[in-house]
């Protein structure tokens, strides 16, 4: 047999070093780590075993009664090895709550894609951009921050500002869910469950943006986030809008660079070109570092910031590859199997509308969209190479002008073998190209045309692109920059225009409402559509008179409490009435369910409490009453909790008291001080009693002698909002207040705050990980609570409208039943 131990040093305990003593809540640990404990109220602690807040006396550990027992024991007996595990029986229970939704995600999954999803109110579509959106490749303007509703507690990217122009592209459609739907997924469960359902092909695309957007590279525009105008039922890929594009700036430019006087180009014209052109190669380069190949370029994928510094912009580079994609299908008319005279016509086609797409590209996406090309000789592999090729035609665009692809006009098409007609252009491209530049820049003109080589192997690479390019800046002799020699791209990467993101977003299929058997009132089986095959069941509860306030479980009974006087009681089986209790002559404000001792007790505004039995047959008559005292101050009793450990009933009323009744007699045992308003509701946990008042702060006390413990909320800054319901379980408590939020506390500390309700929560439930909450805006919310000790998420998860203010809610093996102002209760069950 083991010798006892400290459960924090592991020493074994003795008379002297590692002596026992005993805290309020029954364990011991070793004086000497009980000195080290943190305090972080006065005169409390918490038990480094069952982690509960207890009193701590002034004097230190030595005021704390020795563990007598364990003294003797470690005196009676030899220190022997260690043999077997622990097993903590709580904690595995803990973790075996029902799950109320289905998961559409893990908790991994959300961690890795939370800090992308924009706040819904964040973006701002501008009204003629919207009009316009019937193209499904097309970038829409938007404003950032131009919504006004309530604040978000999504994070927010870096480099996000208020009125800020954004340009949006669309990504996916969101999965349809039908308008007769009575649970409506929140926000943000929309997209994770959007994200979710994508291909891994298609978010690891996306990840790769939005990573190269983080990292910063020179060249890389920034991507805010993922956005979805949920009415449009599209997710968007929001990134910033720069000042203006290349397209923009060169589309009306049809002479190319200026060649001044004499046979070459300008000086300012050279310069010109040098200073955009080493940029742009610097932004394909900078995608390559992060193992991004654009695979099809022209110049709308490239803008120009405040600075005039070019940066790739995504949202022009998904655009212009679904473009692409567009042209290719078109082009082939239908046909799954195309000749090298074909090829040659759809070679043709890109480059007549500026779409600069390589050869060893154009072959692979004709057999992803399966078309089959009877080809005469081998094909190239798809490499970053292939890039050059498209970035070779962009610099060739900027210095031809239209020429470059007005040219392909002259080159006869029809009848020509694809690889003899390439040649030709190429051919035709360089004659313009030295035409322009002069016999001063024949290197670099020859270095252009190598690019244009069928074999990517013996292309320059990107970087070589780029030194020819400054040279025509500055000689290599005098650049102090630096060169890009060292550079390493990528050994694996991926190509976006062979990617789903450049596939066109489709509309899925609307999912069908199936209505099931007649007893039910309503069945929703798009609550956990494309998951599961459940349904869920609502069944509304009539027969109370006005508002319902409480609501208890127990004894196979359902109890709800009203304005209108009564405890009416429902079978669990069918949620049948089966009796009412009367007798209270003020309105009911409370309820709570005694298991123990089966009994059913309720509080009223008048300070009367009345315990009913739930034993058959039931009755109409109090098994006892009693009354609190009353004064001028004094307006009824607010809330009720028990606790079994003692046996004790906790009452919060008006006059700013908690009392203590035993249930067995009735009579007052002890009253707690402490809050300046009305205590407004009580919970308890692992043997700590919380109070919330609406003078805006919770108060922890001991249930072993009713002492303080804490006061939380106590030194928040601003103005005091009510606390209206309070849920713990296990660590956690969550508070909910008058202007619709919560703050989440985590062993006393503070750890989230986020708005969820347009106004005053009344009352809230916890089940495991989920937080139901329901207030004035008459919709009941499901938020799961996600995180650690150091970290705690709100996630909002759906809503359930109810059509009227919702003022008690319970959850119970499975059924969310919840009260109402308009005195009817409704009763919702996923199977």
């Amino acid at each position: 047999m083991e010798s006892p131990e400290c459960p924090v040093c592991l020493e074994s305990y003795d008379g002297a070093c590692a002596i026992p003593r005993v805290l309020a809540c029954g364990h011991t640990a070793c004086e000497a780590c009980l000195a080290n404990l943190p305090q972080r109220f006065p005169q409390t602690v918490r038990c480094p075993a069952c982690n509960q807040l207890v009193k701590y006396p002034a004097q230190g550990p030595s005021a704390l009664p020795k563990n007598i027992d364990l003294l003797r024991l470690c005196n009676a007996q030899t220190t022997g090895p260690k043999s077997g595990i622990e097993i903590n029986e709580h904690s595995s229970n803990y973790n075996e709550h029902h799950q109320f939704l289905p998961r559409f995600w893990s908790d991994e999954f959300y961690s890795l894609w939370k800090d992308c999803i924009l706040s819904k109110d964040s973006v701002f579509v501008e009204p003629d951009a919207e009009a316009e959106d019937e193209e499904e490749d097309k970038v829409l303007c938007a404003v950032l921050g131009g919504g006004t509703a309530l604040p978000s507690s999504l994070p927010v990217r870096p480099g996000f500002k208020e009125n800020q122009r954004a340009s949006l592209v669309r990504l996916v459609s969101l999965p349809s869910v039908s308008e007769s739907s009575v649970f409506n997924y929140s926000y943000v469960a929309h997209i994770m469950r959007c994200l979710s359902g994508m291909e891994e092909e298609e978010r690891n695309e996306l990840g790769l943006i939005l990573r190269a957007s983080l990292e910063r590279q020179r060249g890389n525009c920034k991507v805010y986030g993922l956005w979805s105008d949920l009415e449009g039922r599209f997710l968007y890929l929001v990134c910033e809008k720069q000042r203006g594009s290349l397209l923009e700036k060169f589309d009306v430019s049809t002479n190319g660079l200026d060649v001044g006087d004499g046979e070459g180009p300008s000086k300012n014209g050279m310069s010109s070109f040098a200073l955009i052109g080493v940029e742009i190669c610097e932004a394909v380069i900078a995608l390559h570092l992060e193992g991004l190949v654009m695979g099809s370029m022209d110049l709308s994928c490239f803008s120009f910031d405040d600075f005039g510094h070019v940066h790739v912009d995504f949202t022009g580079v998904v655009v212009a590859g679904r473009k692409v994609r567009r042209s290719v299908v078109e082009a082939v008319s239908g046909r799954s199997r195309i000749n090298m005279d074909c090829l040659g016509l759809v070679f043709y086609s890109l480059l007549k509308r500026e779409a600069f797409l390589s050869p060893e590209l154009l072959l692979e996406l004709l057999r992803k969209e399966g078309i089959a090309v009877e080809c005469g000789s081998s094909s190239y592999a798809v490499s970053c190479n292939s890039d050059v090729w498209s970035l070779a035609c962009v610099l060739m665009r900027l210095i031809i002008g239209k020429s470059f692809t007005e040219q392909i006009l002259e080159i006869s098409v029809e009848g020509s073998d694809y690889s003899t007609w390439y040649l030709s252009w190429v051919k035709k491209v360089s004659f313009l190209l030295e035409a322009i530049l002069g016999s001063e820049y024949a290197s670099s003109s020859q270095l252009l045309c190598k690019c244009l080589n069928l074999d990517p192997g013996s292309r320059p690479l990107a970087i070589d692109v780029r030194r020819c390019v400054r040279e025509l800046l500055i000689k290599p002799q005098f650049d102090a920059s630096g060169s890009l020699e060292d550079v390493k791209v990528e050994s694996t990467w991926r190509c976006l225009i062979l990617g789903k993101l450049c596939q066109l977003p489709n509309r899925r299929a609307e999912i069908q409402i199936e209505v099931g058997e007649a007893d039910l009132d309503r069945v929703d089986k798009n609550f956990v559509e494309g998951v599961s095959e459940g349904v869920i069941k609502f069944k509304d509860l009539q027969g109370h008179l006005d508002c319902i306030t409480g609501l208890a479980v127990g004894g196979g009974f359902l109890f709800s409490s009203s304005f209108d006087k009564t405890i009416h009681v429902w079978s669990l089986q069918d949620f049948s009435h089966v009796n009412t209790f009367r007798g209270h002559e003020h309105r009911v404000m409370a309820l709570v369910y005694v298991d123990d001792e089966q009994l059913c007790i309720s509080a009223d505004s008048g300070g009367g409490i009345f315990v009913w039995s739930s034993s058959f047959p039931l009755g109409q008559e109090p098994l006892k009453k009693w009354y609190e005292q009353k004064d001028w101050r004094y307006t009824g009793i607010h809330a009720l909790t028990f606790f079994s450990g003692n046996g004790n009933l906790y009452t919060g009323s008006g006059d700013k008291a908690i009392k203590v009744w035993s249930v067995k007699n009735g009579t007052l045992s002890c009253t707690m001080d402490g809050h300046k308003s009305v205590v407004s509701t009580l919970a308890v946990h692992d043997g700590v009693l919380y109070s919330g008042s609406w003078d805006g702060t919770i108060r922890l006390w001991s249930l072993n002698d009713h002492s303080p413990l804490a006061v939380l909320g106590e030194d928040v800054l601003g103005n005091v909002t009510s606390v209206l319901s309070l849920a713990a379980d296990r660590h956690m408590l969550v508070a909910a207040h008058e202007n619709g939020c919560i703050k989440v506390w985590r062993n006393d500390e503070l750890m989230k705050t986020t708005q969820v309700h347009n106004g005053a929560i009344f009352t809230t439930g916890m089940e495991g990980k989920w937080l139901f909450t329901g207030g004035w805006d008459k919709i009941v919310k499901v938020q799961e609570l996600l995180g650690d000790e150091f970290q705690i998420d709100v996630i909002p998860t759906g809503s359930v409208p109810s059509g009227s203010v919702v003022t008690a809610l319970l959850y119970w093996q499975g059924k969310l039943i919840v009260g109402h102002a308009d005195r009817s209760i409704k009763v919702c069950h996923i199977l």
